[in-house]
């Protein structure tokens, strides 16, 4: 065990997990056992723990771990509006099916509230005891009202009277008046009062307002900041909202409603009729969970939860402030030494922010299309500037006199979008434009309605969604009139189509004039306006119809490559795994012998590193300053790899009820860049985190002497290098502690400077290190004797050996004089069973 920076602990070896596989009649583990897939809703609770490291890990300056603080309240409440709200749902549907890891709505709605707790209490302690006191030395204190000067109180109470009490409006509860409305998310104070002369209390309810400041600064007379919560100041000055009472006890307190409110679209006559009502449904939909100030009377906690229907696991007592939201408006202080050093993304070097490109052998100035049709462009967001690659694009398209027609698929777009602008003007300069604006995507229906009614005010054609069906597709296509015939370019993209969180996602996307990929695209936008989707795509994988079918073929050719000896391996960077049905093929996958790496930002549902099944699998987690999102696919093929990146998670909804669209990469140069960022997370020893078999994560650490690597990091200085000296590439994708195991093209990929060349890929099994393809052997007699080998490796001593590898212990001969590289003694005891037992030839 280890100490977390808030005094905690993190497990520092893989816990055991004691599976005793199933097999079916033909001895074959039987992948249908819940055991072996861990929950979708405490695998998210798990990334949520990991988001809210950031907050206790003081190694991130003070104002960032207050913006986390922020963040994980966000995260949270989404998390219980819509994944509990759904779990409460079902509950009082009647539903007791059990999901794939075998738990029924109401055994995962209770494991979900045991897992919470803890995590609210962390959340809390870490403010108290450690961030507010912090924040007070830096000078930007937060101070409880009775900790103010009386001229100080008087201020408040002024502020109070002019500011704040106008806009209150109490709510009381008595036979006169019914129980008052608690908005979802709303701060509230709840207040006994009593009337001179009476015994019993009357309840009233007081909204906190949120279109005033929540943190009230306080005027003071040396060069520090000092703020009050409004709350405090709403609760010391009640005898003037409230006189002629006395308030006889207080409690401030949250509600958190149920998102999960859904109309069925089959029966529904008018999509934007139907969101409206969902939207409005919302606002009174069931409660879901109730945040109450700790030692709250008795009284007002069982009123509360009779008149909100809330069970006791729905009540959480929190020490300290409620709702950290607001406290993200200290990180807008100018106090750089309180944080990360800023980050302002760059434009590409083949799209200069300028505006200008070089000159043409012919004296014309080249176009964001000469640009896209001489190579392929790969977009590295938020490292590579939005607005001066996307958005450029864009608006080229909408004012260049050549091009016919703009098509575009909107999931989420900022409130001022200019993306949409662009769009507008395409309209306006006689182009086609069609645009899919997604009703349905959680959260920002109100902003896309809102779009929906501009872009139909100015004529352009606007598709809703798809009944049955989101579209989750970030996908661009522009048709273009050129000297030899109508030229289709595409942006097909891991992100949305906003320039906020293209600031503070990471995504990817491709600007590409291959004419497959426009074609593919044509089809999918002629679905979103027509009546059915075509099946079948020349190069895209496009979910519902193709995606699915296609990533399940890939990972079973790679299991056949790994039977056959050839090189198989797979890389996955996604969001999330959670679909069953891919799980188990990776399980299938692992246990034919293809080394397996899962870069999964959240939720994972398969179990790494389990003996029998999944111990050539290892799965990782990225968190940092900016969100993980980019999607990135890796087939090894038996030496002839192919890359792929696109909208689409391994989660069943969508690859089965989303339009998504995966694009393969065939570029050298972007492919380049792919395997960079592949190796680099998997080198990660700063923000990335290894799963254990049962859920649990540890964060990696650097060794002795081991260099810090930090994929953000490092992303972030090779995009300055590139911008610096004019490289193409966009990034530099060069990283001195970087081992190259993954293939380009169709040969192994170049040795680093201090190697020998690599033997051809047909000489090299799965998982091989092209790095370490020369390395000096280590012989197994002279490992540290204090280590505990399986006993399969001490009775095969010839059999493997230990490599000159950073990242792999150890290395298994194979029947074909090739070497498999494995992590663990565990994983390297199965090849050499599998190799030199199974198939008979017991050598000793």
């Amino acid at each position: 065990m280890s100490d977390l920076p808030d005094g905690s602990h993190v497990r520092t070896a893989a816990p055991p997990v004691d599976l005793d596989l199933d097999t079916d009649a033909d001895g074959e583990v039987a992948l249908d056992d819940p055991d072996l897939y861990l929950n979708r809703e405490l695998s998210e609770l798990a990334f949520q723990r990991r988001v809210l490291n950031q907050v206790l890990d003081d190694r991130n300056p003070l104002l960032e771990r207050v913006r986390f603080l922020a963040i994980v309240t966000k995260n949270l409440d989404e998390f219980f509006m819509k994944r509990v709200g759904g779990l409460k749902q079902q509950i009082d549907a009647g539903v007791t099916e059990r999901t794939t890891d075998g738990r029924t709505p109401h055994e995962q709605w209770a494991a979900v509230h045991e897992a919470a707790a803890p995590m609210f209490a962390r959340q809390s302690a870490c403010y108290r005891e450690v961030l507010r006191p912090a924040l007070a030395e830096a000078g930007l204190e937060v101070a409880d009202y009775d900790d103010l000067t009386d001229a100080q109180e008087a201020k408040m109470r002024s502020y109070f009277e002019e500011s704040v009490l106008p806009t209150l409006t109490p709510l009381s509860f008595d036979p006169a008046h019914p129980f008052p409305f608690i908005s979802n998310r709303s701060l509230s104070l709840a207040v006994l009062t009593r009337k001179r002369g009476e015994t019993d209390p009357t309840f009233t309810r007081v909204k906190i307002p949120q279109n005033r400041p929540r943190l009230v600064e306080v005027d003071t007379d040396d060069e520090g900041r000092r703020f009050v919560l409004l709350e405090e100041v709403v609760r010391a000055n009640l005898d003037l909202l409230l006189p002629n009472v006395d308030i006889v006890d207080t409690a401030l307190f949250r509600l958190t409603r149920n998102a999960e409110v859904r109309r069925n679209e089959e029966v529904a006559e008018d999509l934007i009729e139907a969101i409206q009502e969902v939207l409005e449904q919302r606002r009174f939909a069931s409660a879901v969970r109730m945040e109450l100030e700790a030692g709250a009377p008795d009284a007002i906690r069982d009123l509360l939860m009779e008149q909100l229907d809330l069970a006791e696991r729905e009540v959480y007592d929190l020490e300290g402030p409620i709702d950290y939201r607001e406290f993200m408006d200290l990180t807008d202080h100018d106090r750089p030494e309180l944080k990360l050093d800023d980050w302002s993304p760059l434009p590409h070097p083949r799209l200069p922010a300028d505006g200008g490109l070089t000159e043409s052998t012919d004296g014309h100035e080249v176009t964001v299309f000469d640009e896209i049709r001489r190579d392929d462009i790969l977009l590295h967001h938020p490292y590579h500037s939005f607005t001066d690659t996307v958005q450029r694009f864009l608006d080229e398209a909408a004012h260049d006199p050549d091009v016919l027609a703009i098509k575009a698929a909107i999931y989420r777009t900022a409130s001022d979008s200019k993306v949409i602008q662009s769009l507008i003007d395409a309209a306006d300069n006689g182009k086609q434009v069609a645009v899919m604006v997604e009703l349905k995507a959680r959260f920002d229906e109100q902003n896309n309605l809102e779009w929906v009614r501009t872009l139909e005010e100015e004529g352009i054609h606007v598709a809703y969604g798809t009944v049955g069906l989101k579209t989750h597709t970030k996908t661009a296509l522009v048709v273009r009139e050129e000297n030899d015939g109508v030229q289709l370019y595409s942006h097909v993209a891991t992100g949305n189509y906003h320039s906020g969180t293209a600031k503070g996602y990471v995504d990817l996307g491709l600007l590409t004039a291959d004419r497959d990929i426009g074609q593919d695209l044509v089809k999918v936008f002629n679905f979103f306006t027509g009546p059915s989707l075509d099946e079948e795509f020349r190069k895209l994988l496009i979910s519902p119809v193709t995606m699915r079918a296609r990533l399940t073929r890939m990972v079973r050719r790679e299991a056949d490559h790994a039977r056959a000896g050839r090189r198989a391996r797979i890389v996955v960077k996604a969001n999330a795994l959670e679909d069953p049905d891919l799980v188990e093929e990776l399980y299938r996958a692992s246990m034919a012998g293809v080394d397996i790496d899962l870069v999964v930002r959240d939720i994972c549902r398969l179990r790494p590193g389990i003996e029998g099944l999944s111990e050539t699998v290892d799965v990782y987690s990225i968190v940092d300053r900016f969100l993980e999102h980019s999607r990135i696919f890796y087939f090894e093929n038996g030496g002839a790899p192919e890359y792929y990146i696109g909208s689409a998670d391994w989660m069943t909804r969508n690859l089965d009820k989303r339009v998504e669209a995966v694009t393969p990469v065939t570029d050298p140069d972007v492919r380049e860049q792919l395997r960079f960022v592949l190796e680099l997370c998997l080198r990660d020893n700063r923000s990335a985190w290894t799963m254990n078999p049962d859920g649990t994560y540890d964060q990696r650490t650097p060794g002795e002497d081991e260099p810090t690597v930090c994929t953000q990091d490092v992303l972030m200085a090779c995009t300055r290098a590139a911008h610096e000296t004019g490289d193409d590439r966009g990034i530099v994708p060069e990283h001195p502690a970087i081992e190259t195991t993954l293939l380009l093209e169709g040969s192994a990929p170049a040795p680093s400077d201090d190697r020998t060349p690599a033997e051809p890929p047909t000489e090299i099994d799965a998982g091989s290190d092209s790095a370490v393809a020369s390395e000096s052997e280590t012989d197994p007699s002279e490992t540290d004797p204090d280590d505990t080998l399986p006993a399969i490796l001490e009775a095969h001593p010839n059999r493997w050996y230990v490599p000159d590898s950073q990242r792999y212990a150890f290395a298994v001969r194979t029947p074909t004089g090739d070497r498999a590289y494995r992590e663990t003694a565990d994983a390297a005891a199965a090849l050499v069973e599998r190799y030199w037992v199974d198939s008979g030839t017991d050598e000793r």
